[in-house]
């Protein structure tokens, strides 16, 4: 089987400037901003430690903003959820069980502190959303 490798995911924006500051306060490196046609602009940004980047702007997607869910992982959500802060942004609190549909989410971290177990969310400025998933044991094959 031929190697794949997730790179790029397409978030789609309201305001592409707007969300440029937004992910340049979460820390995330910008790693291109580019306006290569008339009524195009592709901005790309990485997080910390990523292999894959998001790319938003204008005239690249005809998805709604707010309509996306992308998935972070972290090894404290703890930290994770006090650095999200520390940038001003609102996450919820953290919880744990099934994270969807949003009823099933319980109230704190995985009382076992399971590694898959404990999360957080949080919106981008169109209301996209980010789930934050601990893990500290990867799953085998899953390097």
């Amino acid at each position: 089987m031929v190697d794949m490798h997730l790179e790029v995911n397409i978030i789609p924006v309201s305001d592409a400037e707007r969300s440029k500051q937004f992910y340049q306060r979460l820390g995330w490196r910008l790693d291109d901003d580019v306006a290569p046609a008339d009524g195009v602009r592709l901005i790309q940004f990485t997080p910390p430690g990523s292999a894959c980047s998001v790319t938003f702007g204008a005239g690249i997607t005809t998805t709604a903003p707010g309509s996306v869910q992308g998935g972070l992982i972290v090894s404290d959500i703890e930290a994770a959820r006090a650095e999200l802060v520390r940038r001003g942004v609102e996450p919820t609190e953290i919880f744990h069980g099934a994270p969807f549909p949003k009823e099933a989410r319980l109230s704190g971290p995985d009382p076992e502190r399971a590694s898959y177990g404990s999360f957080v969310s949080f919106n981008d400025p169109d209301a996209n959303e980010w789930l934050v998933q601990e893990i500290t044991t990867r799953l085998p094959g899953r390097d």
